[in-house]
């Protein structure tokens, strides 16, 4: 017997920085300053990561390009991979992405890819925090309060326990 689902969420659009926190703003300038130190000579498409930990502490990642596509990675996983290696029991509570292209601030808010999405997911399992998401724009800022708003049907560690007879 088929049974239809679906999934649904919910999420924040802000139209003006000043509608968030002031913990949330220093949080998106600290990505839009982290995306000025990318390096992206091929795409020209340079975004920037800032994640809070728990002690308030920013940790900030750029995307990293490479010759040998796809050797490069992602500000996402730039931030997370320097937060996870250098604070490890300083759990993440929020992140923030913004990008800049040849005109400036994107226009419009861009989504973390889906292998980021899935490190997201990693880093909420590995610390048991849910991980506040805010994509940041220039016309506007979304945010989201958990990765599986974004990746609702997400690969995790249960997906590894094999039954064995």
């Amino acid at each position: 017997m088929m049974i239809t689902k679906s999934v649904s969420f919910t999420y924040k659009v802000f139209e003006s920085i000043d509608e968030l926190t002031p913990l949330e703003t220093e949080l998106v300038a600290e990505a839009k300053k982290a995306s000025l130190n990318a390096y992206a000579p091929y795409s020209r498409f340079r975004v920037g990561a800032a994640i809070r930990l728990e002690s308030g502490k920013i940790i900030c990642g750029a995307n990293v390009e490479n010759a040998a596509f796809p050797s490069g990675i992602c500000a996402e996983r730039s931030a997370i991979s320097n937060a996870v290696s250098n604070h490890p029991h300083d759990k993440p509570t929020s992140i923030a992405i913004s990008a800049i292209n040849y005109e400036g601030i994107t226009e419009e808010s861009l989504s973390p890819c889906g292998n980021c999405r899935q490190v997201i997911a990693e880093e909420e399992s590995r610390s048991g925090n849910k991980i506040k998401i805010i994509l940041a724009c220039r016309n506007n800022i979304f945010v989201f309060d958990t990765i599986s708003d974004l990746l609702p049907l997400q690969f995790n560690s249960k997906n590894l326990k094999i039954s064995l007879p």
